[in-house]
């Protein structure tokens, strides 16, 4: 499912914006897609904490195949020791692990989030050991499929904003956190096609 506003956000971003506007001409089968389940793509941002997209797709692939069905029973299921030969480490382990934990009795409550606000929802994620504000943002971004959300500190968009906007300079967070303004509201779609100008692979969670 490709969120509603998908449509607007381009036409309104590539108005204000000459990149933005190169950008969505350039990959023009780029959407945002919600794979439908809280767990899983919690599990998943967990998987991609701190490694390429590339390495995160096949730590997943792998991690996939040896569960089956991506639930929080199988995960509870699976050996430490088989996970770590899927490739996560085992801070992961112990995080998606502890992640299916609170699924399985009750303590996350997914049909809730629909209704609160990004911060109120950063807020409860980050409760659980292993979340911190980029999970969470990245749940609000896949699963939510919030509008307005801009990961000031995802490696890949701090990036691309250099590359784009500032010649490859390396710039301070300050300086990658004004362009929230700029997005603004469409900061999620802008996210998306900045990390779609670095990498192959579609950014998925």
């Amino acid at each position: 499912m490709t969120p509603d506003y998908w449509n607007e956000a381009c036409t309104a971003l590539a108005k204000r914006d000459k990149v933005m506007k190169k950008l969505i001409k350039d990959y023009p089968e780029a959407q945002l897609r919600t794979r439908g389940d809280p767990f899983q793509t919690l599990a998943r941002a967990i998987v991609g904490q701190q490694i390429s997209v590339k390495a995160a797709q096949s730590v997943w692939n792998k991690t996939a195949a040896l569960i089956g069905t991506v639930s929080p029973a199988n995960m509870l299921a699976a050996t430490p020791e088989d996970l770590r030969a899927a490739g996560n480490s085992r801070q992961k382990i112990a995080y998606m692990q502890d992640l299916a934990a609170h699924f399985a009795d009750g303590r996350i409550k997914p049909k809730r989030w629909h209704t609160m606000t990004d911060d109120d929802v950063i807020a409860e994620l980050v409760e659980v050991k292993g979340i911190g504000i980029w999970t969470a943002e990245m749940f609000l971004i896949f699963y939510l499929m919030r509008p307005n959300i801009w990961p000031i500190d995802d490696i890949g968009v701090i990036r691309a904003v250099e590359k784009h906007y500032h010649d490859g300079d390396r710039l301070e967070k300050a300086e990658v956190q004004w362009y929230f303004e700029r997005f603004s509201p469409w900061c999620t779609v802008a996210t998306w096609y900045l990390w779609r100008s670095l990498d192959p692979i579609p950014v998925e969670y």
